[in-house]
């Protein structure tokens, strides 16, 4: 009993370390018993595959094949989340990544104890500790290769320009943490020194992969919102040319009924006023103020509204208009990811007496 013990436990601190990270609460207790469910499941499907190759690869082969398949199998719920839309950022892209790669090592180490040789409770401890940490970092890496992906890919649908750079990154971040697998099996040293090595390795990489993803949501919060600003005030005030959005918008006049543009324009409208709401939230959320500066009944009423409607003139709108305002109307995960987050504060029922609101804040 104390071997799965010291086998699990591991699994259970690295899993909870990292939830703690997320200060933002972007992942329920829910979703995260899920993602270590699916890691668990993931672990079952490799081991029956590994029982169907297990005769046709050498174990030197094994050693390579098994690594990456392994990776793959991993990826395909978190590739889920990423389609989905339910991972955006890179916080809640590594937690879903370290719960599915804990899963899969919890039932990995299972194995061992059952089916391996005989272990003293360090060894196996050690071993917990090693196994985890190779496992969800590695799963936390692809992770956040799939969240950055899917985002590139939404920003090529919407006539945004991607750089190289960033395509660049996601490829070794979708590549590496096979890479990096198929080493840890393959060349065996000191196991203390291989210990820090996957440790130095593993930390090194999502600190770079958190501070590339920083400035990109930087880059979205700050120059974006100020644009967005801008083109709402040229709007409001009935002078679009001021802007180049609100130019471009100009440009296509003629090529709609009047009708049919003055739902474009206020479809536009509506979309950076919710917009402009969800990154202001995500921006207090950022520094802490969200719970000192909750939105008023009035203004979620108001929000709630303006939502109801802005899916309606999205229905309404051809696909022609659609197309043609994608370089406007931006469908970045990350924004959508914010949008839905507000709306699902605007349909939460204050609490009385929690905080005072400031007349006016989003």
């Amino acid at each position: 009993m104390m071997l799965f013990v010291a086998a699990l436990l591991p699994v259970v601190i690295y899993i909870f370390a990292v939830y703690k990270i997320d200060h933002f609460s972007l992942i329920s207790i829910k979703n995260l018993f899920l993602q270590v469910l699916c890691g668990i499941v993931a672990a079952l499907v490799c081991f029956a595959l590994f029982q169907l190759t297990g005769l046709m690869l050498s174990e030197n082969q094994s050693d390579v094949f098994h690594p990456v398949l392994e990776e793959m199998i991993k990826a395909i719920p978190l590739l889920w989340l990423a389609t989905r839309k339910k991972i955006v950022f890179f916080i809640d892209s590594v937690i879903c990544g370290a719960a599915v790669g804990g899963g899969f090592s919890i039932l990995e180490n299972i194995f061992y104890l059952l089916l391996g040789r005989e272990m003293g409770i360090g060894t196996v401890l050690f071993r917990g500790l090693e196994v985890a940490l190779i496992h969800m970092g590695c799963t936390a890496i692809m992770a956040a290769g799939l969240m950055l992906g899917i985002r590139l890919m939404a920003r090529s649908r919407s006539g945004l320009g991607i750089k190289r750079s960033d395509a660049l990154m996601v490829v070794f971040l979708l590549v590496i943490p096979s890479v990096l697998h198929v080493c840890h099996n393959t060349f065996h040293f000191n196991p203390l020194m291989q210990f820090i090595f996957v440790i130095a390795t593993m930390g090194g990489l999502l600190f770079w992969t958190y501070y590339y993803d920083v400035e990109m949501i930087h880059s979205w919060l700050d120059t974006g919102l100020d644009n967005q600003l801008n083109l709402l005030d040229s709007i409001k005030k009935g002078h679009l040319d001021d802007t180049p959005t609100g130019y471009f918008l100009e440009s296509v006049k003629d090529a709609f009924p009047p009708e049919d543009y003055f739902d474009i324009i206020c479809y536009v409208e509506l979309h950076v006023e919710l917009s402009v709401a969800s990154r202001s939230r995500v921006l207090l959320r950022e520094s802490g103020l969200e719970r000192e500066l909750p939105l008023t009944d009035e203004m979620k009423e108001l929000i709630l509204s303006q939502y109801t409607e802005y899916k309606l003139l999205e229905k309404r709108l051809g696909n022609a208009a659609r197309m043609t305002i994608a370089p406007v109307v931006k469908y970045d995960p990350a924004e959508h990811k914010a949008l839905e987050d507000l709306r699902s504060e605007c349909l939460k029922k204050s609490l009385p007496n929690v905080c005072p609101a400031v007349d006016g804040q989003v």
